[in-house]
């Protein structure tokens, strides 16, 4: 569920966009003047941006490549523990343990 303020967010960037794709083909048209046409596209990417700041900002979810560097850093642990001399499939079912549990709650 997104608030009512991303949602005005995104529909405001819809209308940059429309009006702003529309707004360079005009001014391209009539008159090709360089300054207006760029005026009007970084105005339509700063939208983009806004848009995509937006979007990432309210997400409640992570991205996966943290989860994968966390993968990365428990992997790292494990081989260290190995290292000292626990017992490997001991360690790895106690792992799995804890992420099923993990997985419940």
């Amino acid at each position: 569920m997104t608030s009512p303020a991303v949602r005005v967010i995104r529909i405001s960037c819809a209308v940059i966009f429309v009006l702003g794709i529309a707004g360079m083909i005009i001014s391209s048209i009539a008159g090709n003047n360089v300054g207006l046409v760029t005026t009007i596209g970084v105005t339509t990417a700063i939208a983009a941006l806004v848009l995509l700041i937006a979007s990432v900002s309210s997400s409640p979810g992570r991205l996966d490549v943290f989860d994968e560097a966390d993968a990365q850093i428990l992997e790292r642990q494990i081989v260290d523990l190995v290292k000292s001399g626990t017992d490997e499939t001991a360690l790895r079912s106690i792992v799995r343990d804890a992420t099923k549990l993990g997985r419940q709650s």
